[in-house]
């Protein structure tokens, strides 16, 4: 079965040390949270948002033991007043797990998109992502 795992991440500065540093922190962190080998990936889809031009995660992705996931970066939609310098993730993985088995990962100034999963509550109540 294949199921998503949906993560965010707040990037401190527009280079491409700090993208890289806080998506292979995501990505890790998502791939202990689910105890999940990294054969499990099936694919990965990363978005920025518009004032992160410096790189592009995937080079994180391809550097921590990824390099044959097939991976596409898009950059988020500019929507007035949304949180910026984020870097959010989408990844397909084939596990037996429960969609309430899941644990979607929100790291630092991300969380407050996803207050419903804050200490692995996979209710969706209050979304406002």
């Amino acid at each position: 079965m294949v199921r998503g795992i949906r993560g965010a991440i707040d990037v401190p500065a527009n280079t491409r040390e700090a993208i890289f540093q806080a998506t292979t922190r995501l990505l890790r962190e998502i791939l202990t949270r689910n105890d999940l080998d990294t054969e499990a990936v099936a694919s990965m889809f990363l978005t920025t948002t518009p004032d992160l031009n410096a790189d592009f995660p995937a080079y994180a992705v391809r550097g921590n033991g990824l390099s044959h996931v097939p991976v596409l970066c898009a950059s988020e939609i500019d929507v007035p007043g949304a949180m910026p310098s984020l870097v959010r993730v989408l990844i397909h993985v084939n596990t037996g797990k429960k969609q309430n088995e899941i644990a979607h990962v929100y790291l630092g100034e991300a969380a407050k998109l996803r207050p419903d999963l804050a200490g692995g509550n996979n209710s969706h109540e209050g979304v406002s992502e």
